[in-house]
């Protein structure tokens, strides 16, 4: 089944999927938007996520797929761990919210083949997303740039944070340079979506999303070096424009870099490596160290873990680090196993910025962006459905007469 094929509701179905994963904590916003309502919008986008993937994959036609399998068993690992409601019962509601995820990213499986139809999906849906945040700035910049995040672009009409901000315009920049290089997309177009989310991302001074952009498509376009012209006069070009930035711009990068802070607090972290030791010096049992503590917030203590492997320890514990780390593993294993191509390139920027990203950002192990990020690139690897086999009419066999066998057999 080709890309073409693909229903435009599948395409409804992941940009739900997307407005789920955006959450309902961040900034204030303009117009204030109770957390409760916020909720109720991004739970019922799931819930419509799910019920439109299964009107339209009635049959539950599904493809074998290694990284939704190492989901479900993250899923029913949950489920143990938040049984005996140490988290509360919230831990219980976060494990039916996965479940849904999960279980529609099993009926999207269906249309999961290889093709570029979903890397479509997701720079629409995102770049709608940073559309409300330029809104918000040009609506309201003081909103928009809030001293109690430094000055930092945060979403003025939907609740966003910067790290959020810098992590959807670095993915969808990525990819679309991808697609320029893969010749999937016309340049004009392109500039409309790189240059916008661009200034987006460096407003939000978003260390992380900025690193993991270049490192990301370094690995990416070093991918397609060997195969593809354009890819090497990108990179050389990169390259020297990189250069010339450092020895230029030195003072200026540094001082975006470290965006007013100490030298004693980046080293910290912005103070994540307090948390991290607390949370790592924190008495266990041994069901506690195996299974976690059930899915949580990702906090510790009552502050943001900000990494997602201690944030898995805490709640999913060493069986959940385990599954998570094979799923990064698998899907690695898979790209650098395919033959160079644009699709192979995507899925290596993503898998790339997703392993990066979750130092100082937490949720590869529950719904969220990063995952949705990763089961895009399971959709790239995955290898083109079997074209269905033609049936050949039957051909009625032709009656004769006794006599006319007799005389062929003389």
């Amino acid at each position: 089944m080709g890309a073409d094929h693909t229903p435009k509701i599948v395409g409804t179905v992941w940009g739900l999927l997307v407005l789920n994963t955006l959450g309902s904590a961040g900034a204030k916003t303009i117009i204030p938007l109770p957390r409760s309502l916020i909720q109720m919008v991004t739970m019922g986008a799931l819930v419509a996520a799910f019920a439109l993937a299964l009107a339209v994959n009635l049959r539950l036609r599904i493809r074998a797929s290694s990284f939704v399998f190492l989901l479900t068993l993250l899923l029913v690992e949950s489920v143990i761990s938040s049984a005996n409601l140490e988290s509360g019962f919230g831990a219980l509601f976060r494990c039916f919210r996965l479940a849904l995820f999960v279980g529609t990213l099993w009926l999207l499986s269906r249309w999961w083949n290889g093709g570029l139809t979903f890397v479509r999906y997701h720079i629409r849906m995102y770049f709608a997303v940073l559309g409300s945040v330029a809104t918000g700035l040009v609506v309201s910049p003081g909103a928009a740039l809030p001293d109690l995040y430094g000055g930092r672009l945060v979403g003025a009409l939907w609740p966003l944070t910067p790290p959020q901000i810098g992590q959807y315009a670095a993915v969808i920049i990525g990819l679309t340079v991808l697609l320029v290089l893969g010749r999937r997309t016309d340049r004009a177009s392109a500039v409309v979506v790189i240059v916008p989310s661009f200034v987006l991302l460096a407003l939000t001074h978003t260390r992380t999303a900025t690193l993991g952009l270049f490192i990301g498509l370094a690995l990416a376009i070093g991918s397609l070096i060997l195969t593809s012209a354009a890819a090497r006069r990108f990179f050389t070009w990169a390259v020297l424009c990189a250069v010339v930035a450092a020895v230029g711009f030195a003072s200026a990068l540094q001082a975006w870099f470290l965006r007013g802070q100490s030298k004693e607090n980046f080293s910290n972290l912005t103070g994540r490596a307090k948390v991290w030791d607390a949370l790592l010096a924190a008495p266990r049992s041994t069901s506690e160290q195996l299974f976690g503590v059930g899915l949580g917030d990702k906090s510790f203590g009552g502050l943001p873990i900000d990494n997602s492997w201690l944030a898995v320890y805490n709640e999913q514990g060493l069986i959940g680090v385990t599954l998570v780390a094979a799923v990064i593993i698998v899907l690695g294993g898979v790209a650098l196993l395919r033959p160079p191509s644009l699709q192979r390139a995507c899925a290596i920027f993503l898998i790339s910025y997703c392993a990066i990203a979750s130092y100082t950002e937490a949720g590869l192990g529950d719904a969220s962006p990063y995952l949705l990020h990763l089961a895009l690139a399971a959709s790239l690897l995955a290898a083109p459905a079997p074209p269905a086999p033609l049936s050949t009419p039957e051909v009625p066999r032709r009656h004769i007469p006794r006599w006319a066998q007799r005389s062929e057999v003389t």
